[in-house]
């Protein structure tokens, strides 16, 4: 559908007040799954973040890469083992995790941003003990409990006007790498970076009462409300780690978290700078 002049100016005035409310805060994207492995649809991401960035917004992208994680320790004949939802760790493991996520996907992200005409910086866990960590449990070996964020090395990066890509590896004061959830550690970043909000990219539209009915999208979620949907099973399997990781945000001070579908086209666009919104939002 091609627009008129007239009718790109009348998008950007409706976008106005979003943009002065977002003007100089932060917002941290929590990027993965299968809007990652699409190239077309990260590069349609990548833009977003980018033009986010020009109009003011303080962009911090986190992002995990567990299909490409599984597909390298496949090329090396390791066999992945899951346990409770993480992936068993043991020190190859965490030397292949520390590979292509600090390595191949934040690089490859930071050149796409690059491309675009954005300006972004890597940096790992590892990097300032940006994520501290420690070990959650001794059956998964390397995965890693988040024990403090320090935020200085991301408020550097913002400072100088560019995006911070950050890639979910942990360390501990032994020199230890940890494979980190990449959904905990957003969360924890945008409530010590005190957001104004978390959006977490998924590969479904949302909350939905019926997850067979599309329409059945909720829209709003209170944190005080959450226990009761997973009560109800309405809140389920894979989708209870990242809620949770939604009521964490708000208490530790992130004022909205929204849950969207990664593999719309601008999704993080309509979220942002549109009154209808697409995804869950949590308050």
């Amino acid at each position: 559908m091609e627009l008129t002049n007239a009718q790109r100016a009348e998008v950007l005035v409706h976008a106005l007040p979003y943009i002065q409310q977002y003007y100089n805060k932060i917002v941290v994207v929590k990027y993965g799954g299968n809007a990652m492995i699409n190239e077309e649809l990260k590069h349609a991401v990548m833009g977003d973040i980018v033009l986010m960035s020009l109009i003011g917004i303080k962009v911090v992208l986190v992002h995990g890469g567990g299909p490409e994680i599984t597909d390298m320790l496949g090329r090396v004949g390791k066999k992945t083992e899951f346990v409770d939802g993480l992936r068993v760790t043991d020190a190859e493991t965490a030397e292949i995790v520390q590979m292509v996520l600090a390595g191949k996907i934040n690089k490859g992200l930071v050149n796409l941003l690059q491309n675009i005409g954005g300006k972004a910086i890597g940096l790992s866990g590892a990097d300032g003990q940006l994520i501290e960590a420690a070990q959650l449990d001794p059956r998964l070996g390397y995965v890693g409990e988040i024990t403090n964020i320090n935020t200085q090395p991301v408020l550097d990066v913002l400072e100088k006007g560019y995006i911070p890509v950050i890639s979910t590896v942990g360390c501990d004061r032994e020199g230890n790498i940890y494979n980190i959830n990449a959904d905990t550690a957003a969360a924890r970043i945008a409530g010590m970076l005190g957001a104004e909000s978390l959006i977490s990219m998924t590969d479904i539209s949302g909350i939905l009462r019926d997850k067979d009915d599309p329409s059945s999208l909720i829209a709003q979620i209170s944190v005080s409300e959450a226990p009761r949907l997973v009560r109800e099973g309405i809140i389920s399997g894979g989708m209870i780690p990242k809620v949770e990781c939604c009521t964490e945000a708000i208490r530790r001070g992130v004022k909205k978290v929204f849950i969207i579908d990664g593999r719309i086209p601008h999704s993080i666009l309509i979220e942002t700078l549109t009154d209808e919104g697409i995804g869950t939002m949590f308050v």
